[in-house]
C-alpha cells in the first residue's frame, strides 16, 4: 500500500457548482481592474494620478466585498468575521489583517497578531450566542490581607461544543495556530479539556500551477489514531486557505478509512474565495471560519493580495536538505511559546512518541 495519498486539482474543481464558477469569473474580472491600477500606483507619478487610481482600487475592493458577502449569504458553511459580527468589531479585524500583510511586520509581531486572529475566530465560532449558559470561575488572587481573596468570573458554558473535539494539524504552517485554538478550548472548558492531536504531513507540489496542482499526504511522517477521530468534531486551523486542496485530501483519506466525523470546522486567518467554496462543496457537514476573505488566486495558486507564506513567517524556512522534524520545529518556537502552550505540547509529544 502506498504511503503517499495524492489529490489532483481537477478532482477539486469537480466539486464547484456552475454558479460558483460564474461568481469566481466575476471576481477575477473585478480583480483584473484592481491590478491595472496597481501597476500605475507602483510606478509612481503625479499625486493626482495616484490619488485617482487609489480611488478606483477602493471602489473595486468595495464591489468585491459586496459580492463576497452575497456569496457567503448563499452558502451557509462560509463564515467571514466581518460578515457575521457586529460592525464595531470590523475595525479590529482590519487592523490585525493589515499588520499580518505588512512586509515590515517581523516574526514576533507576526506570531502575536496570529494569536489575536485565532482568539477572534474562536469567539466567532463558539461564543457568539448570548443564550449560552454560564460557567463560573472562582479564582484565587494574590491579595491575602485581611484574608485570602478570590474573584468570581462568568464565561459561556460551551462544554457541549468543545469536549468532543480533536485538533487536526496539517503540518507545518498550521502547528502554532492549532496550538492556539487548543489553548482557547482549554481556557473555556469547565474541566480544562485539552484536545487530542492528529498530525498530518501534507504539502502541495509548488512546481505545478493552480490548474494542475497536486496535494501529497505523507502517511509515513504523519501521527494519528483513526479510532480517536471517529465520531469526533474535527478542527483544522491553517493560517491560509488558498485552494482547499490540503484539507480535502486529508478528510477524504479519513473518510476512505471509515472515519465518520461528527463535524468539521476549518479556521483560517485569510482564505481565498475559491478555496472556501471548494471545501464546503467537497466535505459534508463542514464549516469554514475566516477572519478575512481574499478574492482570487494567481496562476501559481497563491492568494491575492495575500500575505506571503504564513508558514515561513511563523516558523522560519526549512532547508530542502535538512527539513526539521516536529520536535525540532517546536523547539525553535522558544521558551516563551513552549511555556505558554505546555499542555498542548505534552499532547503533541505523546502523539508523536506513541505512534
Amino acid at each position: 500500500m502506498s504511503s503517499k495519498i495524492i489529490l489532483k486539482a481537477e478532482d477539486l474543481d469537480g466539486y464547484l457548482t456552475e454558479q460558483d464558477n460564474l461568481y469566481l469569473q466575476e471576481m477575477d474580472n473585478l480583480y483584473a481592474k484592481a491590478m491595472d491600477s496597481f501597476k500605475i500606483i507602483s510606478s509612481g507619478g503625479f499625486s493626482s494620478t495616484l490619488a485617482n487610481e487609489e480611488k478606483k482600487v477602493i471602489e473595486v475592493f468595495n464591489e468585491m466585498g459586496h459580492l463576497m458577502q452575497k456569496i457567503c449569504n448563499e452558502v451557509p458553511g462560509l463564515h467571514v468575521f466581518s460578515f457575521d459580527t457586529e460592525e464595531e468589531s470590523h475595525a479590529e479585524a482590519s487592523r490585525v489583517i493589515a499588520k499580518l500583510r505588512n512586509t515590515k511586520t517581523d516574526h514576533d509581531e507576526f506570531v502575536y497578531y496570529t494569536q489575536r486572529a485565532y482568539e477572534m475566530l474562536f469567539r466567532l465560532a463558539y461564543t457568539g450566542s448570548h443564550s449560552d449558559n454560564k460557567n463560573y470561575l472562582v479564582v484565587k488572587t494574590p491579595v491575602t490581607v485581611p484574608v485570602q481573596n478570590y474573584s468570581v468570573h462568568k464565561i459561556p458554558d460551551i462544554d457541549h461544543k468543545i469536549n468532543n473535539t480533536v485538533m487536526c494539524v496539517m503540518l507545518r504552517g498550521a502547528l502554532l495556530p492549532s496550538m492556539i485554538m487548543s489553548k482557547e478550548i482549554e481556557e473555556y472548558s469547565s474541566n480544562g479539556y485539552v484536545t487530542p492531536f492528529a498530525l498530518f504531513k501534507i504539502k502541495r507540489d509548488d512546481s505545478k500551477k493552480e490548474n494542475n496542482m497536486e496535494y501529497i499526504l505523507d502517511l509515513d511522517n504523519s501521527f494519528f489514531n483513526l479510532e480517536e477521530l471517529n465520531g469526533k468534531d474535527l478542527i483544522f486551523a491553517d493560517p491560509m486557505n488558498a485552494t482547499g486542496g490540503s484539507l480535502v485530501t486529508v478528510v477524504k483519506y479519513l473518510l476512505d478509512q471509515g472515519v465518520k466525523p461528527k463535524s468539521i470546522k476549518f479556521f483560517n486567518v485569510i482564505s481565498a474565495l475559491k478555496g472556501s467554496l471548494r471545501v464546503v462543496r467537497a466535505l459534508e457537514n463542514c464549516s469554514c471560519y475566516t477572519l478575512w476573505m481574499d478574492p482570487v488566486l494567481n496562476a501559481s495558486a497563491y492568494i491575492m493580495p495575500g500575505l506571503g507564506d504564513a508558514g515561513d513567517r511563523l516558523n522560519g524556512c526549512d532547508s530542502h536538505e535538512t527539513p526539521r522534524n516536529i520536535i525540532q520545529l517546536i523547539a525553535d518556537y522558544g521558551s516563551n511559546i513552549t511555556s505558554l502552550y505546555r499542555s498542548q505540547l505534552r499532547k503533541i509529544e505523546h502523539t508523536v512518541l506513541g505512534h
